[in-house]
């Protein structure tokens, strides 16, 4: 055994002969405007992770842009913050955006028109911190505001007889310069930690354990996708979370992924089949346009949905309605969307998608990225909430007994944590989460004289996920014996 310090929690095979966190924490790694926030270098807001609990403190410390092409987080923003089904939070960013290092290389310059004292320009790359007017000090001869609705610069001029037109200049963003090696990051010696690595972050400054993990924008890279998948196993040496991840709608040479055939065939050929992640396509769009990768809408009902259990994960996003009017191919495809037996091609493959049904947009899919019907898999790859529970369990387990450790461990000590597992476990058998007797021991076999003797010891866990309602089917048959019916006297 090798050696350990600290409470672990580990996923051992499933035991089949057929086939409690304070919060849900949802983070999301991309691109943010910060070009828009004032003071952005002091605030460390790159490669850092952000907590936000709605639309207003979001644009307060990340800022807002419509131009989700380049600020890929601002989708994010829009999905949990400006639903229709109902807005969701709180959410944990990392953007990693620096406006000091993925900006223009020269100054832009523009004339200004001033109407009462004020002039107004539309602009979401601007880096405000760097908008200056020549022989004019900010705050003293003018002021300087950003619209988020309008997505507008406003500047007042404080003095009176200043004569127009005053030309001004400042830097600009080029999120085009942020590449996939700066989304996934690394950590370095130094302590310093870049892009999703910053998530090591996450339990240290907030006291958060990580549930899901999406990259809307990114993690349609198969790089990205293997290094979110490898980072959400065993965070911190001790966390277990899953991925949210998406098909892309072009391949990398360019050319269309907008049938069912041609995702099936990427999502092989890609080896997006990990357990520990759930696989979407294509986009949504929602009644005013705007088109959302599926891996957000699918995190963000996964929240909605844990939430509405107190944080237990053991309800499929599946058959949810999301904020959506059709699916997305992309804006040269001429495909005009599925119904859910179409749907249903995806699903057996491992890809949750969006369908009508039920007279409501939902999401429809409840397996996980590994799933292949008739295929060879763990079973508790089947379904998303089957890994999800499981997670949710090693991670309870290492957040209530971490403060004990290397505190003494006696037998009656022993029993306590048996004692204190189980009545867990039955809490959650009795809300439906699991089902059966799920048992917790400490067996000799497991916990030999020479583990204790190094202070390790092991507790087994055997559960059994409570299974979604996937399909349900009615057989019904045609009897001529209602016939006897015209011969029958009373």
């Amino acid at each position: 055994m090798a050696y350990k310090h600290g409470a672990y929690g580990e996923i051992t095979p499933s035991k089949v002969n057929d086939a409690k966190q304070a919060d849900v924490v949802s983070a999301y790694v991309g691109t943010a405007p910060i070009n828009l926030i004032r003071g952005y270098a002091d605030a460390n807001l790159t490669n850092m992770p952000i907590k936000v609990v709605n639309m207003g403190d979001t644009k307060s410390k990340l800022g807002y842009s419509d131009d989700w092409e380049s600020f890929t987080l601002c989708e994010v923003f829009a999905e949990h913050f400006d639903n229709t089904v109902g807005n969701v939070g709180p959410i944990y960013i990392v953007n990693v955006l620096d406006p000091d290092v993925h900006k223009s290389a020269e100054k832009t310059t523009k004339d200004l028109t001033f109407t009462n004292q004020r002039a107004e320009f539309e602009s979401s790359d601007i880096i405000l911190d760097t908008f200056a007017i020549a022989d004019m000090a900010e705050g003293v001869d003018y002021s300087l505001a950003y619209d988020f609705v309008k997505g507008s610069v406003i500047v007042k001029l404080l003095k009176e007889g200043v004569t127009p037109p005053i030309q001004s200049s400042f830097y600009t963003v080029d999120a085009s310069m942020v590449s996939a090696s700066d989304i996934i990051g690394q950590a370095l010696a130094d302590g310093q930690y870049t892009g999703m690595n910053a998530l090591l972050l996450l339990y240290q400054y907030y006291n958060a354990v990580l549930n899901t993990l999406a990259a809307p924008g990114w993690s349609h890279i198969p790089a990205v996708y293997k290094a979110m998948v490898s980072i959400v196993q065993k965070l911190n040496g001790h966390w277990d979370a899953f991925v949210n991840a998406d098909i892309p709608l072009e391949d990398s040479e360019g050319a269309a992924i907008d049938t069912r055939e041609k995702a099936i065939e990427w999502k092989t050929k890609n080896g997006y089949t990990s357990e520990f992640s759930k696989i979407y396509w294509p986009k949504i769009k929602d009644g005013s346009g705007r088109v959302f990768h599926l891996s957000t809408v699918g995190q963000a009902t996964m929240l909605r949905v844990d939430l509405s259990h107190d944080g237990v994960p053991f309800e499929s996003p599946s058959n949810k309605e999301i904020m959506a009017t059709g699916q997305y191919f992309g804006a040269a495809s001429k495909n005009k969307g599925f119904d859910q037996q179409s749907a249903n091609t995806l699903n057996e493959k491992g890809i949750t998608t969006a369908c009508f049904w039920g007279g409501r947009w939902v999401l429809w899919g409840p397996h996980t990225a590994a799933y292949t019907y008739n295929g060879s898999m763990d079973a508790r790859a089947i379904f998303d909430v089957n890994l999800r529970m499981l997670m949710y369990i090693t991670n309870s387990f290492q957040l209530d007994h971490g403060t004990e450790i290397d505190s003494p461990m006696t037998p009656q000590d022993k029993d306590s944590i048996l004692n204190f597992e189980k009545q867990k476990l039955d809490t959650l058998a009795g809300i439906g989460a699991l089902i059966g007797t799920p048992t917790v021991e400490f067996l000799e076999t497991e916990n030999s004289a020479t583990d204790m003797m190094n202070g390790d010891f092991v507790w087994d866990f055997s559960v059994t996920n409570t299974p979604p309602f996937k399909s349900g089917t009615a057989r019904v048959c045609y009897t001529d014996e209602g016939f006897k019916a015209f011969f029958e006297t009373e």
